[in-house]
């Protein structure tokens, strides 16, 4: 079986879920739950060994897989496409209260369903090829899992290095001004004093041609 494990959540909070073998899938799902980043729309894949864990995002609902890393992408992330347009169809806006597993004993069904299909019918793989690449698939981003995982702390490491270099900026462009304030103060001072240097230049030549002037009247 190519897809192994399937759940829909809202946020955190898992609506319903499937599993074709045992495995600890559910754990590492939740923590993946936990730790993807943002609330906005998003493809991505993260590694674990030989499973591939694929997650879509859209409207605030997140549908996730695990598949062995030889189905590729196309196929899981067409399973979640399809898993995504019938868990909205079915229960509309009641997945926005919904409590946890509030959906699993109906939907359940429809995710083993839907993953056998996937997973060993040729003709899901046909239709899609039909249907050509899907274009949000392209931009799907490959990471380890235990990336993800410690994303937590790399988070607050990332955001105590940017408080200090905008504290550093801060900084930095208060001594800029300061210097520039201090730099225009001098040239001020230095033009001030070569206007007044050359007023007396000005007024002792002045004196001196006049005094040379006036002086054969004078006798």
């Amino acid at each position: 079986m190519t897809i192994l494990y399937t759940l829909v959540a809202r946020g955190s909070v898992v609506l319903a879920e499937f599993s074709g073998t045992p495995t600890n899938a559910s754990t590492i799902a939740r923590q993946i739950l936990e730790k993807i980043p943002g609330s906005n729309d998003m493809n991505v894949s993260y590694s674990q060994d030989r499973y591939i864990f694929h997650v879509k995002r859209t409207d605030g609902l997140t549908v996730l897989c695990m598949a062995d890393d030889v189905a590729g992408r196309r196929i899981p992330f067409a399973f979640l496409e399809d898993i995504h347009q019938r868990f909205v169809r079915t229960y509309g806006r009641a997945v926005l209260t919904a409590q946890a597993y509030g959906m699993n004993d109906e939907f359940s069904r429809v995710l083993s369903q839907q993953m056998e299909y996937y997973s060993n019918d040729p003709n899901a793989d046909r239709i899609n090829r039909l249907k050509g690449e899907m274009g949000q698939v392209r931009s799907v981003m490959i990471e380890n899992i235990d990336k993800v995982l410690d994303r937590g702390d790399r988070l607050e490491l990332l955001v105590d290095k940017t408080a200090t270099m905008q504290t550093n900026t801060l900084r930095f462009r208060k001594q800029t001004r300061r210097f520039r304030s201090t730099v225009w103060w001098r040239n001020v001072k230095l033009t001030i004093a070569l206007i007044l240097l050359i007023l007396v230049i000005v007024y002792v030549v002045l004196a001196f041609v006049c005094h040379g002037i006036t002086l054969p009247t004078c006798l």
